[in-house]
């Protein structure tokens, strides 16, 4: 016999807005906490010097984290000219110093050099592993670290506002693997000046917009005033993007067994109609070719299956998810 988990079976996503300061995994163990939760994870790492949007699942939520990790991510973040650091950001020591203030039309004429696919050098204060070692302990050693350019892809970058000359705000929106702090570097080289990110704020994460964040703290008030239920989200939440079929019971029994269910082929026509249409964004694990399709029953998620030959072979298989 299994041993048996601590906690509370609870299920669904929590959309944190995340505080200055703060970790991402002191925020996992701390939302974990107040619901008691037998199971948490979070979809995307924000640095502890940056705010917003940080979706931490519970329970059978974990199991759609790998899609919301595919899913497009807005930044808004603030560039201060005049000094860079070895972190690009506050924290780091100072590495150069310059009088050189680009304007607004300077930046955003370079913008569209940063739109689409593009290969980016991640910056050396990363979390990627360099000979079985994090890229961010090498550099803090004094270990000089050289990192490969990776392709990533920006689909919009725009100049919000700029206060000031010493600062300007910019907004993207981008896919995973994506450096904030790589583009910023990479801009103030190419305006030949000196510059780091001041504020950083991820303002979405899929389906995960800014209106939908809650407040730590107001999600604490929540749960000591047993109200905590208000903030959970369903476990489907991480699926927006992915082709949803309603089944019988018996679909549904056959699908707990793990065992296959056979569609119509009217069914697998719109379906395939759906995967066509979401190829440019699909989700974990599916390849070239998307074929995760999302089942339900009575308005809950049953599994995420594979559709194959006709047939629905389940590859995730969830248990209750009512909260």
């Amino acid at each position: 016999m299994g041993r048996r988990r601590k906690g509370d079976p609870i299920s669904g996503w929590i959309a944190l807005d995340k505080p200055y300061g703060m970790g991402s995994t002191d925020a996992v163990s701390k939302v974990r906490w107040l619901f008691n939760a037998q199971k948490a994870g979070h979809a995307g790492t924000l640095d502890p010097l940056a705010s917003g949007c940080l979706p931490i699942a519970l329970g059978e939520a974990t199991k759609t984290v790998p899609f919301l990790m595919d899913a497009r991510k807005v930044y808004r973040f603030t560039i201060e000219w005049g000094v860079s650091t070895a972190t690009v950001d506050a924290e780091g020591a100072v590495t150069g110093t310059s009088d050189v203030r680009p304007t607004v039309a300077a930046v955003e004429a370079l913008l569209p050099q940063f739109v689409g696919q593009i290969m980016q050098v991640p910056p050396i204060y990363s979390a990627i592993k360099v000979d079985g070692e994090r890229a961010y302990d090498l550099a803090r050693e004094g270990i000089a670290v050289e990192l490969e350019a990776r392709q990533v892809t920006i689909y919009s970058a725009r100049a919000a506002e700029a206060p000031d000359a010493d600062r300007i705000t910019l907004e993207i929106e981008c896919g995973k693997g994506v450096y904030v702090r790589a583009m910023a570097r990479d801009l103030a080289q190419m305006l030949g000046a000196e510059g780091h990110i001041c504020a950083l704020r991820r303002l979405s994460v899929g389906g995960f917009i800014e209106p939908r964040l809650i407040s730590l703290e107001s999600l604490t008030d929540l749960v000591q005033n047993a109200a905590g239920s208000k903030a959970l989200l369903p476990v489907e939440t991480a699926l927006d993007d992915i082709p949803a079929l309603a089944v019988t019971h018996e679909d549904v029994f056959r699908l707990r067994q793990g065992r296959s269910i056979v569609l119509l082929p009217r069914q697998v026509e719109a379906l395939k109609t759906r995967l066509l249409s979401q190829a440019p964004q699909s989700g974990a694990g599916t390849g070239d070719a998307p074929r995760t399709i999302s089942v339900t029953s009575d308005g809950s998620i049953v599994a995420l299956c594979e559709l194959r030959a006709g047939r629905l072979n389940p590859t995730r298989v969830f248990q209750h998810t009512e909260t």
